[in-house]
């Protein structure tokens, strides 16, 4: 049985990821599971966060969110049976890669997968949709009436965010990245087929000639965005960010700019600077930052049945059609060390998942 492994030579070095050939597992524990998988999505690797928690070893487990059937289950375990059908995302220190046709997973990490839900589904959506719940009902709390921009809203999790804002009757702005993501972000419309767009207003930021922060003043009548979802933001003056795709990012001081009274900014920046008049700012619209990790539901078991519930309503909204991810077509297992190198290198435009 082979598994996909990631290995980093050096710090600052690019990830090459390999197929390794696994020994037999080991026993079923009482907690445990085994799950033959039949999909597994592919997301960015924070070896930098790996190293920071002390998880960094020669060879890492690659492919985290999963789908599949239960084989077999341990002696204590009350949630599962075999042949039931689940979906789940793995540790940060599993020692399981999802790339693999059969892994052993604890119960609690788990959910039943509705049935007529796509395996590919399951696993592509499970990650986007616990970060947007974290962000919208943990971080913020999203509401109807609530103006809430999302950048970047043609990426998978700017789609899932923008899906679950408009569900609980927010108005949506969104940014594009290109005219290809402004074309694809208009067309978005609601489960039943409302006509009104999913999104209110659409800022293509692909030129550079666009205002977001006077955008979105017009948009909300002066009064400013309640929740802004970011996708990075700019932290320097244009000539001194090194790489063109930064272009695209709002600067911190336009996000501050249009942020409303009492808004929340929920910010993936984690390298985030506040100079003083920055924060002044916030305090003046008494506005909070909140940064999105959405790896701090595993660290802590209390947040344990909270972290299920979630997931099992994620899979709810799949089911009904609220979410629709943004996902690319079925990879087989032997393109998966392929794909892997080009979502590491963040040029996948959208979810990347192998089918087995």
């Amino acid at each position: 049985m082979k598994a996909l492994y990631g290995q980093q030579n050096s710090p600052g070095e690019e990830m090459t990821f390999v197929f390794q050939e696994r020994e037999s597992l080991p026993p079923t524990r009482d907690h445990d599971v085994k799950v033959q998988v039949r999909a597994c999505a592919l997301s960015w690797m924070d070896t930098k966060l790996l190293s920071e928690v002390k998880l960094k070893k020669e060879l890492v487990p690659v492919g985290r969110e999963i789908s599949g059937v239960v084989l077999e289950v341990g002696s204590k375990v009350t949630f599962f049976q075999p042949d039931d059908e689940v979906v789940g995302i793995l540790p940060l220190d599993s020692e399981e890669s999802g790339v693999c046709e059969v892994i052993l997973v604890h119960e609690h990490y788990l959910v039943h997968k509705p049935q007529k839900v796509c395996w590919a589904e399951a696993a592509g959506t499970v990650r986007d949709g616990l970060r947007a719940y974290t962000a919208l009902h943990y971080l913020s709390q999203v509401s109807p009436g609530t103006s809430v921009l999302v950048l970047d809203g043609a990426s998978p999790f700017g789609t899932i965010a923008i899906q679950l804002a408009q569900h609980r009757g927010a108005k949506v702005i969104s940014t594009a990245h290109s005219l290809e993501d402004k074309q694809y972000l208009e067309r978005l419309r609601p489960t039943g087929g409302g006509r009104q767009p999913l999104v209110a207003r659409v800022i293509d930021v692909s030129h550079g000639k666009i205002d977001v922060a006077e955008s979105c003043l017009e948009e909300t009548g002066g009064l400013g965005v309640d929740i802004v979802l970011d996708a990075g933001v700019r932290l320097y003056s244009a000539e001194d960010e090194p790489t063109s795709k930064s272009q695209l990012l709002p600067h911190k001081h336009d996000i501050i700019t249009l942020l409303g009274v009492g808004g929340h900014w929920i910010t993936m920046e984690k390298n985030l600077q506040l100079d003083p008049p920055d924060s002044h700012s916030l305090f003046l619209k008494g506005a909070t930052v909140s940064f999105l990790n959405d790896e701090i539901w595993n660290l802590s078991s209390v947040q344990q049945g909270k972290y299920l519930a979630i997931l099992e309503d994620i899979m709810e909204k799949l089911s009904s059609s609220v979410f629709r991810p943004q996902l690319d077509e079925p990879i087989p297992l032997y393109e998966a060390k392929v794909s892997m190198e080009i979502v590491q290198k963040n040029q996948a435009r959208k979810r990347q998942v192998i089918q087995f």
